[in-house]
């Protein structure tokens, strides 16, 4: 089999599985197993296209012309499969945890919901690969649309609210801003295909650039940069593990990498150095990291906290990719990877919590580590995670972002990452240390209606597994991020 036919099954894989899930649908258990064959066969693929491209190898599909250079064809690219393997991995990772969370949960509508995930896979994968800004613009919206049900799966009136938001700000800015960048990219250089180093000319106008890299940036909403944020807390409202798919495995992901493949080769790191504007979206940037770090602090919903968590993570990435260094976009593209394990892990956990315990407010989590050791175990390996410290992979990822900030002399950046390191401590560690400790100074452990401390009571099965498998993947990455980062360094 060619390289340019595994590209294009790793495209059409996700998709097909729809097909599968929808004929499969009467028979849960068949179903399920449609679902993890198709994400297995995925996730396999991809690992097949890592030496190929890590060798430098040319891996392009076209597959339709539209207008005379202008065409929905495919190239993979080391960031973008990098994208692709993060994504592929978890996808069979949160059907292992749906499986669990659907049953135990008792979720209605989960062949739609297995299918719709399906979907939302494959449209990451064109993202991810797409050889040009027209083709990742299908996609993107594709992926906006694909996920509004799952986000509105509950039916009640609060989960429509949360899907208006939802879809009012992705589709509000990518095609007020996004689409608008994407039609003046395409007036003035006459292409839209990806190409190392950039595609403006070096004469271009600095003020013309610097306005459609405001345009980029706040035209990818799924990146969450505030002010156009507020979908991502309004999305809350849906299944945990459609909060997986948002904040790790596809959504927010899809944004930021989207911001750094724009970056990085449709301006080209020279030419975003001397973008006036990049300066102050640095700030917008360490902005939203701080802000949303106060929020989260404030929250007592424990999937609101992790979604404001999500905002500021985010901003992390945006501010690696704007900074311009090889440092700066080494440590963007490592937190991709570092936040989408920690993020993922903590989300699941809050889901485990909800099946076993049927709680959801932090306040209420006081002594629930006697009841549910694994997953608060875990809860507390993830956290460290999205701190940056070790034993954790979020170690290396926090690094090269300081790194950047060094480099540029950043002096200010460089303590608002600290100071935003802290403020995650602060709204995260007592989480799991609370519910190990309490008991102690003059704190209640968690108690069953008959007033006795509960006994050991975890989450389903599968969805104890698949938690358990991105803690440690957590831990994993701290030891083994080589090959990630031999990725990365072949595409900046």
């Amino acid at each position: 089999m060619t390289e340019s036919t595994l590209l294009q099954l790793a495209l059409l894989i996700a998709p097909l599985a729809l097909v599968g899930i929808q004929l499969t649908g009467r028979w849960q258990n068949l179903r399920e197993v449609v679902s993890l064959v198709a994400a297995t066969t995925l996730f396999a693929v991809v690992v097949s296209l890592y030496q190929p491209v890590l060798d430098g190898r040319e891996i392009a599909a076209h597959w339709l012309d539209i207008l005379p250079g202008l065409a929905l064809a495919f190239r993979i690219e080391p960031l973008g499969l990098l994208f692709a393997l993060v994504a592929s991995f978890l996808w069979i990772v949160t059907t292992v945890y749906a499986i669990g969370y659907m049953r135990g949960h008792g979720e209605e509508n989960q062949t739609r919901f297995f299918g719709l995930f399906a979907l939302s896979i494959g449209a990451v994968m064109g993202i991810a690969f797409a050889e040009n800004l027209f083709t990742l613009f299908i996609f993107y919206e594709v992926l906006t649309l694909c996920t509004y049900p799952l986000v509105t799966h509950a039916g009640t009136d609060k989960a429509r609210q949360g899907g208006r938001v939802y879809l009012s700000v992705l589709i509000g800015t990518s095609v007020g801003f996004f689409l608008l960048a994407i039609v003046a990219t395409w007036l003035l250089t006459g292409t839209l295909t990806f190409r190392a180093g950039g595609i403006f000319a070096a004469d271009t106008d600095p003020a013309l650039l610097s306005i459609l890299l405001v345009l980029f940036v706040f035209g990818v909403g799924k990146a969450a940069i505030m002010p156009f944020h507020r979908w991502l807390p309004a999305a809350m409202v849906a299944p945990t593990p459609v909060s997986a798919l948002l904040h790790a495995v596809a959504v927010v992901k899809a944004g930021v990498f989207v911001l750094l493949k724009v970056c990085l080769l449709i301006f080209g790191l020279e030419t975003l150095k001397s973008i006036p504007a990049t300066e102050w979206l640095l700030y917008l940037a360490g902005a939203s990291i701080l802000l949303a770090s106060i929020v989260a602090l404030r929250q007592q919903n424990l999937k609101k906290r992790l979604a404001y968590s999500t905002v500021s993570q985010l901003g992390y990435i945006t501010l690696g990719a704007l900074l311009a260094t090889s440092a700066g976009m080494t440590g963007s593209a490592l937190h991709i990877v570092m936040h989408a394990f920690g993020k993922i892990t903590l989300f699941f956990c809050a889901g485990a919590i909800l099946v076993a315990a049927h709680k959801t407010e932090i306040d209420e989590l006081r002594g629930i580590g006697r009841q549910m050791p694994v997953t608060m175990t875990a809860f507390l390996v993830a956290s460290l995670c999205i701190i940056g410290i070790p034993p954790t992979g979020g170690t290396w990822s926090k690094w090269y972002l300081m790194l950047g900030t060094f480099e540029t002399q950043q002096w200010l950046l460089m303590g608002l990452l600290m100071l935003s390191s802290l403020l995650s401590i602060a709204y995260l560690l007592p989480i799991p240390l609370r519910a190990f400790l309490s008991g102690e100074g003059g704190e209640k452990p968690l108690v069953d209606g008959a007033g006795e401390a509960s006994a050991i009571r975890e989450a389903p099965l599968p969805s104890v597994i698949a938690l358990t498998v991105t803690a440690v993947g957590c831990v994993c990455l701290l030891l083994f991020p080589d090959t990630f980062y031999q990725l990365i360094k072949s595409g900046i």
